[in-house]
């Protein structure tokens, strides 16, 4: 087995949405969108049965910078949570991988359901790691998971065009080149990026990105 990260993620409060077929459809292209600007997956999150969906990445920092797109590109109203599991994925044939980190990666979607319905509703994403890791990673996991608790806090509070906007800046995009995407001004931008905070994912985003690890 190689090893990989593994990712499983679901649909926040899909029984209440009105169009859950819909935001299925969204989310998958959603992933699509994300795989073309930022392709670092081995595999884009794809739907697998209900309403969940799955994706391998190589690293832990390319796994979490892509799930930040993700959360950032996902139209209003639809929600995923995610669970990141650091550990051995292999194929079991040319459709099908199994391995100790997909338990992982369902331990910790369990562990984002659990934060969420006590104390932390905003809670989104959770990374676990299998027995077999050795204690840098785990180190790094607990780290991880702080930063992504605030994260997901940041991106909550987002309206969907300050989302997209922070989206282009993640990539690179000038703020004049966002304002001409949107038809409002580089000020209205500038402002509606520091009004929420935008400015430390995009500094978060930035660093993971330098990470080969």
């Amino acid at each position: 087995m190689t090893l990989r990260v593994a990712v499983i993620a679901d649909i926040v409060g899909s029984r209440t949405l009105a169009d859950r077929a819909g935001a299925q459809r969204s989310i998958v292209a959603t992933a699509g969108r994300v795989h073309a600007d930022h392709p670092v997956a081995a595999s884009a999150l794809a739907a697998t049965v209900g309403d969940e969906f799955q994706s391998v990445y190589r690293t832990l920092t390319a796994a979490l910078t892509s799930l930040l797109l993700i959360q950032l590109d996902l139209p209003e109203g639809v929600q995923l949570r995610f669970g990141i599991g650091v550990g051995a994925v292999g194929p079991v044939d040319e459709a099908i991988t199994d391995g100790p980190g997909w338990w992982a990666a369902r331990a910790a979607i369990d562990e984002a359901h659990r934060l969420q319905d006590r104390a932390v509703p905003h809670a989104r994403t959770r990374i676990a790691a299998t027995k077999e890791e050795d204690a840098v990673m785990l180190e790094r996991i607990a780290y991880a998971n702080a930063y992504v608790l605030a994260r997901d806090e940041l991106v909550a509070s987002m309206s969907e065009r300050t989302r997209r906007l922070t989206y282009g800046r993640c990539l690179g995009r000038t703020q004049r080149e966002l304002a001409d995407a949107e038809g409002i001004t580089q000020p209205a931008v500038s402002q509606a990026l520091a009004t929420a905070g935008s400015a430390a994912l995009v500094a978060g985003f930035a660093d993971l990105a330098k990470d080969p690890s």
